[in-house]
């Protein structure tokens, strides 16, 4: 008999994206347990530890009943860090049910998976990342911190294709960051830095999961 393949998960739902270039479309959200980061600035501190032990047969199974409440084709496994865990059997399965899959990750760890969209947020102090996703990156999701420096900024655009948007995304939508995020999005226009722009959370704005 095969061996069940566990995952922990701290949640499994539907909703809207409320970040990124997918914003506003349909989702159904795997948040996987544990962080190898745990930055002060996180909202979803409580998937760094703990998580409920699934095998990748019951999360799939979970997610299709949900499909049938919230018609999408697109998966997006987030976190913590979703990708701390081995998700390749998670991920082969989703795409054998016709699901699309979305990896939200602070890339620095890389696992080759057959996956439609990565989303890279590189996170502070030092945004390292593997360089692996220079080329598989569709974004490059940056909080906008207190720390953050346009240097980063443009150390990010030298690195990344001009193709690939850096998005610039105030913390948990407070004034102080979106005002730091325009004054960014200023210094690169003055720059001539290529596809930097200001991204939101939506989901905050309306109260979605």
């Amino acid at each position: 008999m095969p061996q069940l393949h566990i995952l922990k998960i701290t949640e499994i739902f539907s909703s809207i994206q409320g970040e990124g270039l997918r914003q506003g479309e349909a989702s159904i959200f795997i948040r996987l347990s544990g962080c190898n980061l745990k930055c002060g600035f996180c909202d979803t501190k409580y998937a760094w530890e703990g998580g409920k032990e699934m095998s990748t047969t019951n999360v799939v199974e979970k997610v299709k009943k949900l499909r049938k409440q919230l018609p999408t084709e697109w998966v997006c496994l987030t976190g913590g860090e979703p990708l701390l865990q081995d998700v390749k059997p998670l991920v082969r399965t989703l795409k054998e049910e016709n699901f699309k899959v979305q990896v939200e990750t602070n890339a620095t760890i890389y696992r080759p998976l057959s996956v439609d969209w990565y989303t890279v947020s590189p996170k502070p102090e030092n945004y390292f990342y593997q360089p692996v996703y220079r080329k598989r990156a569709k974004e490059v999701k940056v909080v906008v911190t207190k720390g953050l420096e346009f240097g980063v900024v443009q150390i990010l655009r030298q690195e990344f294709p001009d193709k690939i948007p850096i998005l610039l995304q105030p913390q948990s939508n407070m004034k102080w960051s979106m005002n730091l995020g325009i004054k960014l999005l200023r210094q690169a226009l003055q720059a001539d830095l290529k596809n930097i722009r200001l991204s939101i959370q939506l989901h905050k704005i309306y109260g979605l999961r």
